[in-house]
């Protein structure tokens, strides 16, 4: 494996992503993170709900303002409800999962001190009634198979209580090798996309008095977010969201429904279902975008939320940004984006943060 200290880009994305970390269980996340982390902050800790949060200072005088840069680091999952007579598990899903995605796919099934294998199985269509294979098979009807015969065998292997996430290979396709896919892109490039932001202030300090509390979230994926927390104690001026969002830019899919186009660049959103976002921040960040060629496009249709829901709300209340890479198949095994996007959201974000209370 990689060391993480010295890579970035599309190696840096990769280790991250196959990392274990659905929500409650983000250990080998923030693990991974918190030594290239507390290598180039002023301080580094990580807070009473899990989150690790990275704070730099810059300027000469005390610092003027707070600018709150926030990604999660939790990915969808599952947990185990059930150890079955027969050695199958019954599981139910940590976060918004289509059971269409599911399967016949590779799962890890453990915790953060280790994992086994296993698949995610349903009766195969040559058993399946010409009703049932018209319909995806709902999640209750499904079970995780670990290869035990019995209860007693699987029990010598998980508990009740365990998580499972996918077990997606990494890989690079197209052209250059610049699309990605796998598992849990969201939100680990936007942790990926930090930690480089992290890299170049320690190389090249804004000139502002600021301090910048970059927060690797948890739970974000059950809606229960440690961001608000995070930024309840920070009582930032200024949040910046770094996130992924689900697009529809295929050909089925109506125009005002595609929501974002893979290769157009970040993604800044206007509203969610969270989320009211400060215009004069959003508009700020397109004219930034445009100035400095970085790509950049407007989410064109109200769905989702993020960690923004949780920080704007914060005390008397935050300024919130959201840039997010379009991402195809959100929360499955098999996630798809663009390191060109993946890119401008970085560039975008580190701009904005350099601008915006520019001395």
């Amino acid at each position: 494996m990689s060391d993480i200290m010295n890579i970035n880009g599309r190696e840096l994305i990769e280790l991250l992503s196959l990392a274990f970390g659905p929500s409650g269980c983000e250990d080998e996340v923030r693990e991974l993170i918190m030594p290239r982390a507390s290598a180039v902050a002023d301080r580094a800790y990580v807070d009473r709900m899990g989150n690790l949060i990275a704070v730099m200072r810059f300027g000469k005088g005390e610092a003027k303002k707070k600018i709150m840069i926030s990604s999660h680091m939790d990915e969808v999952g599952f947990m185990i409800s059930e150890i079955k007579e027969d050695g199958m598990l019954g599981y139910g899903c940590i976060g918004g999962i289509d059971p269409s995605v599911v399967a016949g796919r590779k799962i890890l099934v453990g915790d953060e001190k280790g994992q086994i294998s296993g698949i995610i199985c349903s009766k195969a269509i040559h058993q399946k009634s010409p009703d049932e294979r018209e319909k995806a098979v709902k999640h209750d009807k499904l079970c995780m198979d670990i290869g035990a015969a019995s209860r007693e065998e699987a029990e010598k292997l998980v508990k009740v209580g365990d998580y499972a996430t996918f077990d997606s290979e990494f890989y690079a396709f197209g052209k250059g090798g610049r699309t990605l896919k796998c598992k849990a892109l969201d939100d680990r490039m936007g942790c990926a996309a930090m930690l480089e932001i992290m890299d170049s202030f320690k190389a090249d300090p804004p000139k502002s008095d600021i301090e910048v509390y970059f927060c690797f979230t948890v739970r974000e994926e059950i809606g229960f977010s440690g961001a608000g927390t995070a930024a309840a104690n920070i009582a930032p001026d200024l949040s910046i969201v770094l996130e992924t969002t689900a697009i529809g830019d295929l050909p089925t899919t109506e125009a005002c429904r595609r929501v974002a186009d893979v290769g157009k660049g970040g993604v800044v959103s206007i509203v969610d279902r969270s989320t009211v976002y400060d215009r004069e921040l959003v508009d700020r960040a397109m004219e930034i975008a445009k100035a400095r060629e970085i790509p950049a496009q407007l989410k064109r249709y109200v769905s989702g939320g993020n960690d923004a829901g949780h920080i704007h709300k914060a005390l008397e209340g935050v300024k919130a940004l959201a840039i997010s890479v379009p991402t195809r198949y959100l929360h499955s095994p098999a996630c798809v984006a663009s390191l060109d996007d993946y890119e401008s959201v970085r560039d975008l974000a580190e701009a904005v943060m350099r601008d915006i209370y520019k001395a």
